[in-house]
């Protein structure tokens, strides 16, 4: 179980979030949801403490969040990725291993097995020795959600996944969302696209600094519900 708990945030004495609460089950896919500036990211960064919360906590199986990092597995925005690192996909994806092996051992047989079968459910294993920042938008996306599940994390937390990335790369992180539900997995991704894409979520965070609505496809993506996270009439039709 997740849950977060009255999870605030401030910078500089403007809040950033405010007061969220909610809570998931293992097995639970769900999109985080909110115009620019609402504190998608800003939230799940408090969550994982890579930034200060002002207020709250985060609980995961019983315990602090920041003290179950090792079964976490967090890809964050690909505007916060030095893609000029000189790095092959091989490596980017055994840094998952990273904990197991320690920073000067070589990886063990398990890792590099990992290593090879993640990068292979992804399509990028005949590219393990390609620099990552020759790769398209959609390769680099999937070689880090190779590097996720290399870490066999129980919670996988994805921020802006889809941003950038081409059809095909889109089809494949979907499915392997659903292969890991199916293992009892929570997965959070945080995301702008409020399309038909939506249907594959099993709840939904609509937020704007503070939690409009959780719940359902249907309950969360109300006119009213958009009116107010949006500050416009957007219309959408609930399936």
């Amino acid at each position: 179980m997740l849950q977060i708990q009255n999870l605030s945030v401030s910078y500089r004495g403007v809040d950033a979030l405010q007061d969220v609460s909610c809570t998931f089950e293992a097995g639970e896919l769900i999109g985080i949801l909110g115009p620019n500036g609402a504190g998608k990211s800003t939230m799940v960064k408090a969550m994982l403490g890579l930034i200060r919360s002002a207020q709250g906590a985060t609980m995961f199986q019983g315990k602090p969040l920041t003290q179950k990092l090792s079964q976490v597995a967090y890809v964050p925005q690909r505007s916060q990725i030095d893609w000029d690192y000189p790095i092959t996909v091989w490596n980017v994806t055994m840094m998952a291993r990273t904990a197991h092996t320690g920073l000067f051992r070589q990886p063990s047989q398990q890792s590099r097995e990992l290593v090879k079968a993640a990068l292979e459910r992804v399509g990028m294993y005949n590219l393990r020795d390609r620099s990552i920042g020759s790769l398209s938008g959609g390769q680099q996306q999937r070689v880090f959600l190779a590097r996720a599940l290399a870490k066999q994390a129980d919670l996988l937390i994805f921020d802006e996944p889809f941003a950038g990335v081409d059809r095909k790369t889109e089809d494949i992180m979907f499915e392997i969302f659903a292969e890991l539900k199916s293992q009892a997995k929570t997965l959070l991704v945080v995301s702008h696209d409020l399309s038909e894409t939506l249907e594959h979520y099993d709840r939904l965070i609509l937020l704007n600094k503070r939690l409009i609505a959780v719940g359902s496809r249907r309950e969360v993506m109300t006119a009213e519900n958009l009116q107010v996270a949006y500050d416009s009439p957007l219309r959408f039709v609930a399936a």
